[in-house]
């Protein structure tokens, strides 16, 4: 009788730490898109707007082979999940800073005020996800359809492994921007260049053979190789997914740790 005992304050704490977690959830997604008049669809109004314009330029301009047919396909598959991490981690440079008061006068877990920024970027993403059946629809038909493989049941491991990496990042970012303000502008350029250094306009089998070893160590790149391959199979590189599982853990280790550390510092200057 002392063992299910014991463990009803963890249990308890726990699913505290989830309902705040998905209240301030849902505040979020309320105060977004309750003086919006398009609400939902300005969150996939950018990718889709990004998708047209790498689509016109590489087969349209250029003319030249990057990735796989059908193309705007391939772009969404990458663009989606990109957006999420990218507005997640923009947003998590002013975690403390945009709600300061708030903060100061509430007493919940303070890794709730990053992780309800991951969450619900991520429900953004997955209610995003009937676009990309849209347009694998509209290719049917075609020279080059879109076809649905059996990896598609590896998409919710993509989905788990970006919001533990999401996370961990967001952890690192949030606190350390307090106190160094220029690091936002700094996180705007990293998240920029990395867009470029990740397969999201190209495919892994688009990095030449003597940079393969340095993509594998972004982790984004296991992580969108999965997405990838739920139409486009031959994507997947099983040891890349490795090395961005094993990446994602460390980061959200590293996160917590520098959290922790930081934390009750962040609060006095806040």
């Amino acid at each position: 009788m002392s063992a299910p005992l014991e463990a009803r304050p963890e249990r308890s704490e726990f699913s505290r730490y989830r309902h705040s977690l998905w209240l301030l959830t849902t505040r979020d997604l309320k105060v977004r898109y309750s003086t919006s008049f398009l609400g939902y669809f300005w969150s996939i109004l950018d990718p889709l707007v990004m998708a047209a314009i790498y689509w016109f330029v590489f087969t349209v301009i250029f003319q030249r082979g990057v990735g796989h047919e059908p193309y705007i396909v391939f772009l969404l598959t990458a663009l989606l999940p990109w957006t999420w991490f990218n507005g997640s981690i923009s947003d998590s440079t002013r975690a403390f800073t945009k709600e300061a008061k708030l903060i100061r006068s509430t007493r919940i877990p303070r890794t709730i005020w990053v992780a309800r920024l991951v969450l619900s970027k991520g429900i953004e993403f997955i209610v995003s996800i009937p676009v990309i059946i849209f347009f694998a629809l509209l290719t049917l038909g075609t020279a080059n359809p879109a076809r649905l493989h059996i990896e598609v049941l590896l998409v919710p491991i993509a989905i788990l492994m970006q919001a533990v990496l999401t996370l961990g990042v967001g952890l690192i970012v949030a606190p350390l921007v307090v106190f160094f303000r220029d690091l936002e502008r700094a996180v705007k350029l990293g998240l920029r260049f990395m867009f470029y250094a990740s397969p999201v306009v190209y495919g892994l089998v688009n990095v030449p053979k003597d940079f393969r070893s340095l993509a594998a160590l972004n982790p984004m790149s296991g992580i969108l190789s999965l997405y990838r391959s739920a139409f486009f199979p031959q994507e997947l590189k099983w040891c890349d997914v490795i090395v961005s599982a094993i990446l994602c853990l460390v980061i959200l280790g590293i996160g917590l740790l520098v959290f922790r550390r930081t934390i009750k510092t962040v609060l006095k200057e806040i």
